[in-house]
């Protein structure tokens, strides 16, 4: 069953009055439940612009051409408010980024415990999700450090708990593992591999790194603004958590120290 399913999805960039930049040119799309995909491609070939309307960050374009659908859930987004696209990435979306994006002035409790009140959940309730969040990707005992006393996995693993704090549908992630070298790389995406397989969580990765997308079940590779291939990923599913023939071998998530990262 599809999660996400998306038709004719365009989305052209307007530099100035006579220059513009075609960055999706009417694709197909459809993510099933449970899922964990990659979409991989070069620079400039569509890939995170397509993140952003699967995550509803943009709208698709609507003129010059047949009419985009959109449905998550069963819902279909194109029609909806600003407010109530906001609302649904608040409280059934998740999201990760290269640059981890966090408050440098909060603590890792403080900084998770903000997705909790931006979807609706204040004060006590809050900072409890937000520890149980912190601990489950490994993080218990640094929910009052701030970034800067953080290394760069362990920012990552608090970016992670923020996207899962309110026990999102989905997750999607930009680059999660651009800034990270291989040995983090490997721990991150055995935390997301975990969610993915426990909670049932679909997860969504855009990626230039190929190692990362064999991790993936499934790859979608982009183009010029296009899909050109998507294919099913060999033996995912037995080479998470083992020992894989590949640099980036990803460990079970309860396996990995929490010094180390």
């Amino acid at each position: 069953m599809s999660l996400l399913e998306g038709t004719n999805l365009r989305k052209t960039y307007r530099m100035s009055r006579r220059t513009s930049v075609e960055a999706l040119r009417g694709v197909d799309v459809s993510i099933a439940r449970g899922e964990m995909v990659a979409i991989m491609g070069p620079s400039g070939s569509g890939k995170s612009t397509l993140m952003h309307l699967l995550g509803l960050l943009h709208a698709p374009d609507i003129n010059d051409g047949p009419a985009p659908t959109l449905r998550f859930n069963g819902t279909d987004v194109t029609t909806l408010s600003d407010r109530e696209r906001t609302r649904i990435r608040a409280r059934s979306m998740g999201f990760v980024f290269q640059s981890f994006n966090l408050v440098p002035t909060l603590t890792a409790e403080e900084n998770v415990a903000l997705a909790a009140e931006y979807a609706g959940t204040s004060g006590g309730p809050a900072r409890q999700a937000a520890r149980e969040a912190l601990a489950s990707v490994g993080l218990g005992d640094r929910a009052t450090h701030r970034p800067m006393e953080l290394s760069g996995g362990e920012q990552q693993r608090v970016a992670i708990a923020r996207a899962l704090v309110n026990d999102p549908t989905l997750v999607l992630g930009d680059e999660p593992t651009g800034n990270l070298d291989s040995a983090r790389t490997a721990e991150v995406l055995a935390i997301l591999r975990k969610f993915n397989r426990e909670r049932g969580q679909t997860v969504l990765l855009v990626t230039h790194d190929a190692e990362v997308g064999e991790t993936c079940d499934r790859i979608i590779r982009m183009r010029d603004g296009m899909i050109v291939g998507d294919e099913r990923v060999a033996q995912a599913a037995e080479t998470v958590g083992a020992a894989a023939p590949r640099r980036i071998a990803v460990p079970s998530a309860a396996a990995i120290p929490v010094a180390a990262i």
